[in-house]
């Protein structure tokens, strides 16, 4: 235990936090907005004794997820709140409730949104979307394209398109028509942090600060890897080689094989991870913190042959992760980032990790195999790390307790003597009380919910990602709960 062990700038003070994604907060249409109930649940987390709200990445999910975003940058317009376009004139409010239970109409309300705009925006917004545009330069005119021709093709991914525009030839992008269509999506984009930004400047003046999420491979059919195929190990017909994923482990006997591209590593290297730079430059414009989802990637990654089936039968390749993130540092300083440093892992990962004093994860539904000497048992946290009860990948605590044989449930009941009668607060206590910097609860295991309300299960491409919780779920004594936890463990902000 190194319970001693100095607080980095980003774990500044005993800080507690709550995870929800967006799309998960209540409201009238199909997913969570950026609007009203992400400021009412904002208000509830201050009132709860809670300064950081950790979010899953923010960009247009793939297949639903947002780990399979089709970009590293841009945000997902399904969190646009139309209400807050309406306020501002450049649509009706006939179509805000149309789009509520449509999701054509929602798409179709966005654009007319682009129209209004154009139409009746102000000189000062006029000029605000012009200078999103020009310091997004790196990343939005390819997403734009991308959105553009991949609409024109009938959804069909990029290698699927006509060789000129797969291929990304000069003239035929010049020539490409669409361009109304294009600059609606980069209105989209402008829309999409605008309002975050907003969200974000509401959220800090109540001493809340945002902690988000890079997954650290991209997707296959995705506007980066079209637009950058050189830095992807590709053949010639733009197909990923090598696909990414893990080694069979906890969550998976077989492995999981996510399918996304390696990297060249060799080739970002070159020009100084230039393209990295402006990944977690955009991210940092979102994010007060960051978490790097699979950081044992940095270190070395797991290749899986194209043709596997299975993550079975890869192999580790070696990733210049140092150099990665000594880039970075230069580029940015101080690195706002935290490692999402579980599964397999070793000596080298805890080295890179330590070497930039980054903060790792600890889960606690991991740590009950016996072993007092477990990692994820509070006894053994250190200041420098990130408690959770689980993540978005685990089962919901009280779900996770309710599947336990009854010998498991004697374990943690060892442990956390009130576990039989409410596990999910019990566990909350206990990454609560322990020493690391910063203490993390799902929003599911606050309200004590089953498995039903569970995010994701890895390695199961049905039934993920559509939690939404009602707010006749939060008891009116549970932020005062939490608050109480907060101040009893030295989490609760500090005077003035």
């Amino acid at each position: 235990m190194t319970g001693k062990r100095r607080h980095t700038p980003v774990l500044d003070r005993r800080r507690l936090g709550v995870l929800l994604h967006p799309s998960s907060l209540p409201g009238d249409g199909p997913k969570g907005t950026m609007g009203a109930h992400a400021r009412r649940f904002v208000d509830v987390l201050v009132t709860a004794g809670v300064s950081v709200w950790q979010v899953l990445p923010l960009g247009p999910p793939g297949g639903g997820s947002p780990y399979n975003s089709p970009s590293a940058h841009a945000g997902d317009a399904g969190l646009i709140d139309l209400e807050d376009l309406a306020e501002c004139g450049w649509i009706g409010m006939a179509e805000v409730r149309a789009a509520l239970t449509d999701g054509a109409a929602r798409g179709a309300a966005v654009s007319a949104a682009y129209h209004g705009f154009a139409a009746h925006a102000s000189a000062a917004d006029h000029a605000e979307f012009q200078e999103f545009r020009i310091r997004h330069a790196a990343w939005l005119p390819d997403y734009c394209a991308y959105e553009c021709i991949k609409a024109e093709c009938g959804g069909a991914p990029w290698w699927q398109w006509p060789a000129a525009l797969k291929d990304r030839d000069p003239q035929a992008l010049a020539t490409y028509p669409g361009s109304d269509s294009c600059e609606a999506v980069a209105f989209t984009q402008f829309v999409f942090f605008r309002q975050w930004h907003a969200l974000r400047g509401y959220a800090a003046a109540r001493g809340l600060r945002l902690f988000g999420d890079m997954p650290i491979f991209v997707a296959e059919d995705s506007a980066d890897v079209w637009a950058h195929r050189d830095l992807f190990v590709l053949d010639a017909d733009g197909r990923p080689e090598i696909v990414t994923g893990v080694p069979p482990d906890y969550f998976s006997a077989h492995g999981q094989r996510w399918g996304n591209p390696h990297y060249r590593w060799a080739r970002m290297a070159a020009d100084g991870f230039a393209w990295w730079r402006e990944r977690v430059r955009t991210q940092r414009e979102l994010f007060d913190w960051l978490r790097i989802d699979h950081f044992r990637g940095f270190a070395a990654s797991w290749a899986i042959p194209a043709s596997a089936p299975t993550a079975a039968g890869g192999e580790w390749m070696t990733v210049p992760g140092d150099a990665l993130l000594k880039a970075l540092q230069e580029a940015f300083g101080d690195l706002p980032l935290i490692a999402e440093d579980l599964g397999i892992i070793t000596d080298d990962v805890h080295a890179l990790r330590d070497r930039y004093d980054l903060p790792g994860m600890r889960v606690l539904q991991f740590g009950f195999d016996g072993d007092p000497g477990n990692p994820h048992l509070p006894h053994n946290y250190h200041a420098n790390s990130v408690a959770y009860t689980g993540t978005h990948d685990n089962d919901t605590t009280t779900g996770w307790y309710a599947a336990l044989s009854p010998p498991e449930r004697a374990t943690v009941r060892d442990y956390l003597p009130d576990a039989d009668g409410d596990p999910a607060w019990a566990m909350m206590r206990g990454v609560i009380a322990s020493v690391a910097g910063l203490a993390v609860v799902p929003w599911q295991d606050v309200l004590a919910l089953g498995s039903g309300a569970r995010m994701n299960t890895p390695g199961k491409c049905a039934g993920n990602w559509g939690f939404r919780f009602h707010w006749e779920d939060v008891a009116e004594a549970v932020p005062a709960r939490l608050a109480r936890l907060a101040f009893l463990y030295g989490r609760a902000a500090p005077p003035g």
